[in-house]
């Protein structure tokens, strides 16, 4: 009798705890969607571009009262551009038909309008064909097979425009890239495209290294939502072993979803029993285990773009380790309304917690000033902003934030690219009073060398050297980034910013290496990521493109790491050049097959420029190895952010070195933490040396380990333990891939 009432005391005080605690995340979580629903109202004005509802409501109303023509048809062209935006191409082009019509060829405007029909003749093209008849093909340059456009109403019609444009300025290299890409969509590129205005060779894969072709199994998985812009994180949630999916999506109207690997072929849509799909906004996600519990957490972060209608607050989401999540960002000090994308979790001070740096857009000539912060994790579950006594409180329009030790002194140090055009590297000189002190050491680095607006950026090591190196994309174009892509491939001269790779000199310093990488290109990239596509143990990247404009219609990017110091353009044959906007990239073995696979959100940032994301899943490129290692840190954080990995072995007789670095990838997209490592060709791995971050002597060795093998490092053990994780077949629909389908949303959506 005795027993059976301590057990239901014990049963009592667990209900309660349990009870307590969901309405603690109902009520924390609450408060957050609130905040988030107030917020959306108050920005749904006209003044707000990327609310298109209320622009149209407004010149629609204006077009109806105005008695001047010239104000009714400058009300109704704005009127097309709000149709556009909307997704309603074809009463956009009503509009601009009706404009075109009574305007004079001479009129300085003509030729914009014109483009503007142009791109939205395009628009309904894809829409049309894309809704009735999609595949794997659509939307992917080459644009060929099941690609090419059924109903070609859309593509003619803006060849047409285009060829008129061109008559009136042979040098319109936005409408020359352009017709060819629409000729493409028709099945008619090379042969049709009028020889003076041909851009050749888009078709052909010029690298020299030829991939197999990625299949995108997003559809057949569930995986292929449609969304405007957002962030990706790609990682082990529930602690299976297996990886899921989170993504966002940056509208305040539009919701993150987390997709659970059931570990079967299949993802489950937990977003509503999560509690995530209620979050709305968010251009990117990182993830950390902030508060060591052992399950990994999610920082959202928003406002970007979005000027004086970015004052939004980020949100801490706290794993509670049963598929569910709690906001726990006013309680842990994080809350402030400040537009940004950019932050990094790293452990600043070496106390064995994770510190978070966030990187704000700041507009100085608009009058818009925030600090970047840095907050100091308390190890209660909160942190405190020490950014000021820090010296890395910076100003400027930062677009990306990374960070790792640079210079092998055991410290972590912060990199930052800007709109604003300056790149800055924050060192970190040690601790004074637990709180770390950074020096700008930009000018002595040598970054400083350019001046130009970048976006993506992270710290890799691309030549296994052992030292961290820096990789930031170029995100300043002339006329347009459609103009920028004509001159590119026609080799035209232009004022276009390139890819810039910095060598690490090891002695504090970098050098441009950029154009002797072959990386001397232009490429507009946001999201994008890292990885070892082909297992040849050298990291490759995928780079996904464009900006908010629609006729920003260029492919995202695959480039080969060769091994000697260059990169080839490989998209091509890979057949992960889509044309659509590309946001967040994740890189990973997502079905344990031993070779890494692509992750992309893709969408615009209006609701008409919506998009399916895709995974990219790698037929394997050859029969090279690998070993995939899952790291926990007991005395450092137990993320095990920051840890440094050394594999050596032998291949064909040759002794090989390669590193790598515990984080997730990019500045723009969050690939797993779980390092998947290419061995090449060898046959037994001689040594997995971990250096745990903090300091030279916290060094672990492991000796003769077979390869292709998931095994989990634990700091202070000896014992390298098999994760038991099989091979997943996903079962997916096949190569009748729709992801262009409409989108039904709410006219007042921002996006």
């Amino acid at each position: 009798m005795k027993i059976k009432k301590t057990s239901a005391i014990f049963l009592y005080l667990l209900l309660a705890v349990i009870l307590k605690s969901c309405i603690f995340a109902s009520n924390s979580n609450d408060e957050m969607v609130n905040i988030l629903s107030a917020i959306n109202k108050q920005m749904n004005v006209k003044e707000n571009t990327f609310y298109p509802g209320a622009e149209l409501a407004f010149f629609d109303s204006v077009s109806r009262t105005l008695e001047n023509p010239y104000m009714i048809a400058k009300a109704n062209y704005y009127k097309g551009s709000a149709f556009l935006k909307l997704g309603r191409e074809k009463e956009a082009i009503a509009e601009y038909e009706k404009l075109l019509k009574d305007m004079d060829h001479n009129n300085a405007s003509y030729d914009e309008l014109l483009k503007n029909y142009a791109i939205a003749c395009m628009r309904l093209g894809e829409r049309e064909n894309c809704v009735r008849d999609h595949s794997a093909e659509s939307c992917v340059i080459p644009i060929r097979g099941m690609g090419i456009h059924k109903n070609k109403n859309g593509s003619t019609k803006a060849i047409d425009a285009y060829a008129e444009l061109l008559t009136r300025d042979p040098l319109d290299y936005e409408s020359r890239w352009l017709m060819n890409v629409a000729y493409m969509t028709l099945g008619e590129y090379p042969q049709s495209v009028p020889k003076k205005w041909l851009i050749p060779d888009l078709n052909k894969d010029k690298s020299g290294y030829a991939l197999q072709p990625f299949v995108d199994a997003a559809p057949g998985l569930g995986l292929n939502m449609r969304n405007t812009a957002g962030g990706v994180i790609v990682e082990d949630f529930n602690n299976d072993g297996y990886l899921d999916i989170i993504t966002s999506d940056w509208s305040l109207e539009g919701s993150m979803h987390y997709f659970k690997n059931d570990t079967h072929g299949r993802f489950i849509d937990v977003s509503k029993l999560s509690d995530l799909s209620r979050f709305k906004g968010g251009l990117n996600i990182i993830q950390a285990d902030y508060d060591n519990d052992g399950d990994v957490d999610v920082f959202v972060l928003r406002g970007a773009w979005m000027g004086k209608f970015g004052e939004q607050p980020n949100s801490l989401l706290r794993n509670n380790g049963d598929d569910t999540f709690t906001d726990v960002t006013i309680e842990s000090g994080l809350f402030s309304k400040k537009p940004t994308q950019a932050g990094v979790w790293r452990d600043f001070n070496n106390d064995g917690w994770l510190d978070l740096y966030i990187g704000y857009e700041s507009f100085p000539n608009g009058g818009l000033v925030y600090q970047n912060e840095l907050f100091i994790n308390n190890k209660k579950g909160g942190f405190v902003e020490v950014a000021g006594k820090a010296n890395c409180q910076i100003i400027d329009y930062v677009k990306g934030v990374t960070a790792a030790d640079y210079n092998n002194d055991g410290r972590e140090d912060i990199f930052l690219s800007t709109i604003g055009g300056s790149r800055v590297l924050l060192k970190n000189m040690g601790n004074k009073d637990g709180i770390p002190q950074f020096e700008n050491v930009t000018q002595y680095a040598g970054l400083a060398d350019v001046v130009i607006q970048t976006f993506p950026t992270w710290f890799w090591d691309y030549d296994n050297d052992g030292w961290q190196d820096i990789f930031v994309c170029g995100y300043q174009f002339g006329k347009s980034i459609a103009h920028s892509a004509g001159t590119e491939a026609l080799g035209v001269l232009n004022q276009s910013s390139k890819m810039y790779l910095y060598h690490n000199n090891k002695d504090g310093t970098f050098t441009n290496v950029s154009e002797e990488a072959g990386l001397g290109k232009s490429v507009f990239a946001m999201g994008s990521n890292f990885g070892d596509i082909d297992n040849d143990g050298y990291l490759d990247m995928y780079l996904g493109t464009g900006n908010p404009e629609y006729k920003s219609l260029v492919p995202n990017r695959l480039f080969k790491n060769t091994g000697d110091g260059r990169f080839a353009d490989v998209t091509v044959s890979a057949r992960v050049g889509n044309l659509q906007k590309g946001h967040a990239v994740a890189i990973n073995d997502m079905d344990n097959d031993g070779d890494q696979d692509i992750f992309i959100e893709v969408g615009g940032a209006y609701v008409g420029d919506a998009y399916n994301n895709s995974l990219y899943l790698n037929p394997g490129q050859n029969d090279n190895r690998w070993i995939s290692l899952r790291l926990e840190g007991t005395e450092v954080n137990r993320s095990a952010i920051g840890t440094n990995v050394k594999i050596s072995f032998r291949e064909n007789g040759v002794k090989r070195v390669v590193h790598r670095n515990v984080n997730s990838g990019g500045s723009f997209g969050s690939g797993s933490l779980r390092r998947d490592i290419g061995i090449g060709q060898a046959t037994v791995i001689d040594e997995i040396e971990v250096s745990w971050p903090g300091g030279k002597n916290r060094k672990q060795v492991f000796k003769n380990v077979k390869p292709n093998q998931f095994l989990k490092i634990r700091q202070g053990s000896q014992e390298l333990k098999s994760e038991g994780i099989k091979e997943t077949v996903f079962k997916y629909a096949g190569s009748n891939i729709p992801i262009c389908e409409p989108i039904k949303m709410n006219s007042k959506m921002p996006l």
